[in-house]
């Protein structure tokens, strides 16, 4: 697997995050994951890597968090990864993945540790 980071352009811990990337010589694979979100395979895939549960990546301040109802508890976790294929807003940014590891970008230097 190559390096790649689920990006935000308009999301300053985004943009902080693939300039360390790059700083440290690094290019990856930019997936603006608002535009193309992953499948539920693949943040499945993520999600093992980070050992975060599905809520775990949710941005629970966003307005659809509650306006969709995914704050109801009762949701089983694959409702919840459905809920943030049709929400991509709702996944946690900055995702950084290298190899068979992954980082969330928050703070950006957390991600050094698997490049």
């Amino acid at each position: 697997m190559a390096l790649e980071i689920w990006h935000n352009p308009r999301c300053s811990k985004s943009r902080q995050t693939l300039a360390l990337v790059r700083d440290q010589g690094l290019e990856p694979t930019v997936i603006e994951y608002l535009k193309t979100p992953p499948n539920a395979e693949r943040l499945e895939q993520v999600l093992a890597m980070l050992e975060l549960t599905p809520r775990q990546l949710m941005r629970r301040k966003e307005a659809d968090y509650k306006d969709q109802g995914i704050d109801d508890d009762s949701l089983s976790d694959d409702q919840l990864i459905a809920a943030m294929i049709e929400f991509p807003k709702l996944i946690e940014r900055p995702v950084v993945i290298n190899g068979g590891q992954a980082a969330l970008g928050r703070p950006p230097e957390q991600v050094l540790e698997i490049l």
